[in-house]
This record gives structure tokens, sequence and C-alpha cells, in this order.
């Protein structure tokens, strides 16, 4: 007969709670596992200083990416690792960001291949703003009219929510279109809260708020 010594019941206990933790992860639909990526994410922007943002955007797409090689065949943590890689894009800035832009450009189109559908079409977002804000030929890949389809695409999906209005209105304030900015930021200031995403949210809303400004100063 085993004998269990305290050594033995505390690696017994031990590899329970191990195996209850991996079934548990294992159990989880691919919306609750990013939802930490998704905390982390509106910690990094919201409240960290610019200067500590792009390392932990950096860490924060390799746990993403670790996630996605765990879920084959899913969209939701390829379209995470997209964001983290053009948040740390955004954040390093320069020549140098090019190539972390273009990471995030072929995992958000593998994201789309698997389900474009997926987080009411954030992977369209995400893909547009990159083809907006990073630089056209001969530097990089922008492409403005790419960039209005995929944001068009984003908002087919998710008409009313507050990331696909905010950006395409940010998208035509660069480029002059100021009544029709204005009106998707109207739009994306009533977009149902998203629950869990308070930080995110309250944010973006700030962000919301300081292009309204910015837009009808511009069209004084």
């Amino acid at each position: 007969m085993q004998r269990f010594t305290p050594a033995l019941l505390i690696s017994s206990l031990f590899a329970s709670l191990i195996f209850t933790q991996s079934s548990a992860v294992f159990a989880a639909t691919p919306e609750e596992s990013i939802r930490p990526i998704q905390d982390q994410w509106a910690e990094i922007k919201y409240r960290l200083p610019e200067k500590q943002q792009a390392a932990r955007y950096h860490a924060l797409a390799e746990q993403a990416g670790e996630l996605a090689a765990a879920q084959p065949g899913k969209a939701e943590a390829l379209i995470w690792q997209g964001i983290a890689l053009s948040s740390e894009a955004g954040a390093k800035g320069g020549l140098g960001a090019l190539s972390i832009a273009k990471t995030a450009r072929q995992q958000l189109d593998a994201a789309i291949k698997l389900d474009g559908n997926a987080l009411q079409g954030s992977a369209y977002t995400s893909l547009g703003t990159l083809y907006y804000k990073v630089p056209g030929w001969p530097i990089g890949f922008g492409d403005k009219t790419r960039a209005e389809e995929l944001l068009k695409k984003a908002l087919a999906i998710n008409p009313g929510g507050i990331d696909p209005n905010y950006f395409y209105a940010d998208f035509l304030a660069g480029r002059a279109r100021h009544g029709e900015a204005l009106r998707h930021l109207e739009i994306a200031l009533k977009a149902p809260a998203r629950p869990g995403r308070e930080l995110a949210d309250s944010g973006r809303r700030q962000e919301i708020q300081a292009l309204i400004a910015q837009v009808k100063k511009d069209m004084e």
C-alpha cells in the first residue's frame, strides 16, 4: 500500500491544480482566452508612459502568438497578435517599425482568411488602420484606397461599434473629409459599452472627444 507522505500529498495536489488549470484553458472559448490580452493592451495604452509601451506591446504580441499557435484555425488570437504588433510599431516609430508593421499585416491577413467576422470584424479595422498609417511606396505598403475599403468592411460588420467608427473618422479627418468624420465620431460616442472593457472604452472616448475638437478646429 502506498503511503501518502506530506511531500507526496503536496505533489499530488500540485499536479491536480495544473490539470485543472490546463483543462480550464482548453475549455475556454477563443473570446474568453483573449480577455487577459485585451486587458493588458488597455493597461499599456492608457496607463503606461509612452517610453515603456513598445517593449510591453512586443511581449504581448508574443503572448498572443503563443495563444494563436495553441488555437489553430481560430482567428481571435491572431487578431490580437496583429493589434499588439501594430501598437508596437506605432509606439516605436521610424523606419525600424516598418518590419513590425509588415508582420502585423501578415497576422491580420491570416485572421481574415480564417474568419473575417471574428470579434465583429476587428481584423478589418486594424488592417485598414495600418494601411493608412504606414507610409506608401517606395518606403512602405501604405495605401489609402485599400485602407478605406477595409475600414468600410469593418463598418459593414459592426456599424455601431466604437472602434470601426473612430478609426474610419480618423482616416476621414486625415483626408479633410470633416463632415463625414464628425458623423462617424458621433456614432462612436453613442456606441454601447463593451462588458469587461471599461478601460478601453474610457480611453477611446477621450480620443474621440479630442478628435472631434481637432476636426471642428480644422473646419474653422
